[in-house]
């Protein structure tokens, strides 16, 4: 860092000034232009900016665009060209003060706020700044209650950084830059890496697994689902529904996105008032998903292995049975059943399986002990493909963590008396 600490020395030796966040620049919120009002979206051309688009450092495309008269019929207002945009609400806080620079004039949803910073502030430099900072920010501007996590706006405009000359600005963001375009070249390449090794892990666990279920030159049992257990439907709860220290509960899209083959704890929890209309899987009920985007989701399931009964959504079937839970949790799993399965999914807009077709499905239905040494065999491939699993994220964690930690030193100054 000996350039840089040569420019501070040379261009703010009594210190570095800081500022309020308020007084960088101009400050723009967003909103959300009506769906209804074709008119808006229909051959837009002015990148209308989200938090789905905030996965990247700079933005210049954006999923969705705008027309003129969504900009000047809505809340949402034209943003200049090299602004820094934040995310500020969100239902989920890691989410919350992602930053990117935009080169181009956007418009901006309702849960960002953007800034065009004042000459002699880089946009580059308050970009890096807002992300170093971002954890400072949360801890004190962050609006505490509720489902949505959010920043108060008025703790956030009384946040100071430090803004040093122009020229250890320039400096710093030339460094980070290369920094940040060096990391994102290793990260892909070890992406790659562990992906390629990863799916070859997956697919020899996978053939194993169809092949260790499909009971094939063995005298095995087998029966359909509705002659070894029976099915419950859930009742119906919304995302609204959802609170942190009410009832565990399982959602059919989490089967699908969160779940493994089996789990003795919840993601989501919903109201502790709505327990009694509710309806619950016992420990070592298998929970189906009765509905999803794709006939593949239809049908994933998970063994429910907690302590106590767990409150499932209505598009979810209990299935109870005297099997051993993740037996029947595998065996969901194979191409075999998926394949029977396909042929019962109703392929609307939205793909449903009945709790009726899932019960003429087919199972095979091996003596308990020989159940409990297949689910023992495939735990252990299944380890092995979680380890993979973690350490690809952990490996991009200690970069990122790397980076992060050269990126906060550079950023921190004595600041002038």
């Amino acid at each position: 860092m000996s350039r840089i600490d040569d420019l501070i020395a040379e261009h703010c030796s009594d210190g570095i000034r800081y500022e309020l966040l308020a007084d960088i620049g101009e400050w723009y919120g967003g909103g959300t232009p009506s769906k209804s009002r074709l008119d808006y979206w229909r051959n837009g051309t002015i990148p209308w900016v989200s938090p789905k688009d905030m996965g990247r450092p700079i933005i210049d495309t954006t999923e969705d665009y705008i027309t003129e008269a969504a900009v000047k019929g809505s809340a949402t207002r034209l943003v200049r060209a090299n602004s820094v945009a934040v995310v500020v609400r969100s239902s989920i806080l890691d989410r919350i003060l992602p930053t990117a620079l935009i080169p181009v004039p956007v418009a901006l949803n309702q849960d960002m706020k953007a800034v065009v910073a004042h000459d002699g502030i880089m946009p580059g430099y308050i970009a890096h700044v807002l992300r170093s900072c971002g954890p400072a920010i949360l801890r004190v501007a962050r609006k505490t209650g509720g489902s949505v996590a959010s920043i108060e706006s008025s703790k956030l405009f009384s946040f100071r950084i430090p803004i040093p000359h122009v020229e250890v600005q320039r400096e710093i963001v030339k460094v980070l830059d290369t920094f940040t375009e060096l990391e994102a070249e290793l990260e892909a390449e070890l992406e790659a890496e562990l992906e390629a090794e990863l799916e070859a892990r997956r697919r020899q666990y996978q053939y194993y697994r169809d092949a260790l279920l499909a009971f094939r030159d063995q005298d095995v049992r087998w029966a359909t689902m509705a002659e070894v257990g029976e099915f419950f439907r859930g009742r119906r709860f919304t995302k609204n529904d959802l609170d942190a220290k009410g009832v565990a509960c399982i959602h059919y899209g989490d089967i699908y996105t969160q779940y493994g083959t089996s789990t003795t704890e919840t993601i989501s929890r919903v109201r502790s008032d709505m327990a009694a209309t509710l309806r619950f899987a016992k420990p070592g009920d298998l929970v189906i998903a009765g509905v999803g985007e794709t006939v593949e989701d239809v049908g994933k399931a998970v063994a429910w292995l907690g302590d106590d009964e767990v409150a499932i959504h209505d598009d979810c079937f209990a299935f109870r049975h005297s099997l051993n839970p993740k037996f029947v949790s595998y065996y969901f799993q194979t191409s075999a059943f998926h394949a029977e399965k396909n042929k019962f999914v109703a392929r609307a807009k939205v793909k449903r399986l009945s709790g009726e077709s899932i019960g003429k499905l087919g199972i095979p239905v091996p003596p308990l002990e020989e159940q409990e040494r297949i689910v023992a065999i495939l735990d252990r491939f299944d380890t092995l493909v979680n380890d993979m699993s973690i350490g690809l994220p952990a490996e991009i964690k200690a970069r990122r963590q790397q980076y992060e930690h050269y990126r906060d030193r550079l950023l921190t100054f004595r600041e002038a008396a």
